[in-house]
């Protein structure tokens, strides 16, 4: 297993969805509101001891989704980027879960809204930024204005010490066919954070293999049924990310109602994920 700084598994927020409880709808839309709401129950725990809980468990990279942050001022900001650093848990991500660089009205609003949050991105310490690319359906003409959006963004970004990445998400980017598109005329101003759940099986796979040669980051998320985890689809996900000699980290991503404690889903899939590493070498020499 490749060596890592800080290991080779993160967690996002959205894994721990129900533990955290209320979300922040910032959103470049005036008429939407950040007020607090609690659409998964009241939550247990706050953000800021997350750092703490993920050492705890021996997993020392973190991605936060902006509507998890409870607060925006520099004040928190510092307290949270404090905690990360106590508990030796790196930033990986800053997951910037509103916009739209493909609409044809608001793509330039929604666009100097993300820039906005490059700043808090850097202020704790985040190596990345993912936005989304565009929700629009993939025309030429809708793929071209997001590309011009999302240059733009990443050369905001360019001295910040944050990279913009995009994820194989939405409707802009059904396949392949569209997300290397995209990807050959951002010039490496943007990079991409795969996604193994975001496409439908079982067309995913073979697009998985495509995509996740170019990726720096990859969501590891798994399928659940009636009873627990798609182990074959799982296993299929992270072959095609072997076969497109994807090397960075895996992104702990839980999202089923299968354990009612969000932990044990997180932990069942970085056991998975550890063992097929285990398993590479003797992969390689059957």
């Amino acid at each position: 297993m490749q060596i890592m700084q800080n290991g080779r598994f993160a967690v996002s927020t959205w894994s721990l969805h129900r533990l955290l409880g209320a979300v922040y709808g910032y959103s470049p839309d005036p008429d939407k509101s950040a007020a607090p709401k609690e659409p998964y129950g009241p939550g247990a725990a706050a953000l800021i001891d997350m750092p703490a809980a993920l050492a705890a468990r021996g997993i020392h990279r973190l991605e936060i989704c902006s509507f998890h942050l409870p607060r925006l001022d520099a004040a928190y900001l510092h307290e949270l980027s404090d905690a990360m650093a106590a508990s030796n848990v790196l930033f990986q991500t800053l997951l910037v879960e509103d916009g739209d660089p493909s609409h044809p009205e608001t793509a330039d609003r929604d666009v100097r809204w993300m820039a906005e949050w490059i700043d808090i991105a850097a202020a704790l310490g985040a190596e990345r930024m993912r936005v989304i690319a565009g929700k629009q359906r993939p025309t030429e003409e809708n793929l071209t204005r997001a590309a011009g959006h999302l240059r733009w963004l990443g050369e905001q970004a360019e001295g910040s010490g944050v990279r913009v990445v995009v994820e194989n998400w939405f409707d802009l980017l059904p396949s392949p066919v569209e997300m290397n598109w995209l990807l050959d005329r951002l010039d490496g101003k943007v990079g991409l954070n795969g996604d193994l759940g975001n496409w439908a099986a079982p067309a995913k796979y073979e697009g998985l293999a495509d995509i996740m040669r170019r990726a720096e980051i990859c969501h590891a998320k798994a399928d659940y049924g009636t009873t627990g985890l798609d182990a074959d689809d799982y296993r299929k996900c992270l072959e095609m990310c072997e076969r497109a000699a994807y090397a960075g980290p895996f992104t702990l991503i839980y999202d089923s109602p299968f354990f009612p404690d969000e932990w044990d889903g997180i932990l069942l899939q970085k056991a998975f994920i550890e063992e097929f590493l285990r398993e590479a070498p003797a992969r390689r020499t059957a």
